[in-house]
């Protein structure tokens, strides 16, 4: 890895983090604050009134305690696209563009070596999606902290973190692939940000209707429990790991066709 390489990229693309940390920042800080055991009922009658809607954000079940609520309204759906978008850009612009555009010829020109600029890209795109979940979880526990003292259980909240790392690691290896693949960057964010939308979009329709539930087996998103993970079910566990290593898989493989790609000026 490339310490100065690594330097100049947190430089280039700190803002593009800030912007993302600060949407979080406004859902956080608003969800949060509206728990309330109390509108449990009214939000189970808002559920009911739109079913089909609530129940493709995930959203059917506010559940009965302040972890549950959060899982609802935010790991359900915010948490899972909103850092997508972010792993989408970031690959992009860490090596998309530099393919497209001719430049990664020219840096490969320096002292740099194929697996020096791999490995530092990766690192930077892994770090910001990782500092980008570890934030919006900080501000959740200090949130929670401040207005429902004691109520947030921590050790469930880390595994369920924990958990989302991992599917977002999985998500980061896809748009990673795509963007070191194409030789085109419409066709690196088409590919990735296509894929991954298309995983949306099914995991929402599965939920809509017991008629196509079936659908839950074609998006990776399926193997996010939070639920179980909570609960520390061995499905739950075993989605991790499924992550985990599907992700080392498509790291390994594309370092490897990264280093017999042809590059164009």
């Amino acid at each position: 890895m490339s310490k100065a390489l690594f330097k100049m990229e947190v430089k280039a693309n700190y803002k593009l983090f800030l912007l993302f940390a600060g949407i979080l920042t406004l859902y956080v800080s608003v969800i949060s604050a509206m728990y309330d055991p109390k509108l449990g009922n009214s939000l189970n009658e808002m559920a009911q009134s739109m079913p089909e809607l609530f129940a493709a954000f995930g959203m059917s079940n506010p559940g009965t305690t302040l972890l549950e609520f959060l899982i609802t309204y935010l790991y359900g759906f915010l948490f899972l696209l909103i850092p997508f978008l972010f792993t989408v850009i970031l690959s992009y612009r860490l090596i998309a563009k530099d393919i497209d555009q001719g430049s990664m010829a020219y840096l490969l020109n320096t002292s740099y070596s194929r697996k020096q600029i791999f490995l530092t890209q990766l690192f930077v795109l892994v770090l910001g999606v990782f500092v980008l979940l570890l934030y919006a979880c900080s501000l959740i526990v200090v949130c929670c902290e401040v207005m429902f003292q004691g109520e947030l259980e921590l050790l469930k909240f880390l595994v369920l973190n924990i958990g989302l790392f991992f599917l977002h690691l999985f998500l980061i290896s896809l748009c990673y692939f795509f963007s070191c693949l194409c030789n085109e960057a419409k066709y690196a964010i088409g590919f990735g940000a296509g894929f991954g939308i298309v995983f949306f979009l099914l995991q929402m329709l599965s939920q809509v209707n017991d008629k196509i539930d079936w659908m839950k087996y074609l998006t990776p998103f399926t193997l996010f429990q939070p639920d179980a993970l909570i609960h520390y079910e061995a499905n739950g566990f075993a989605g991790i790991l499924i992550f985990a290593f599907t992700s080392i898989v498509f790291m390994v493989f594309t370092l490897y066709r990264f280093k017999q790609k042809d590059l164009h000026l």
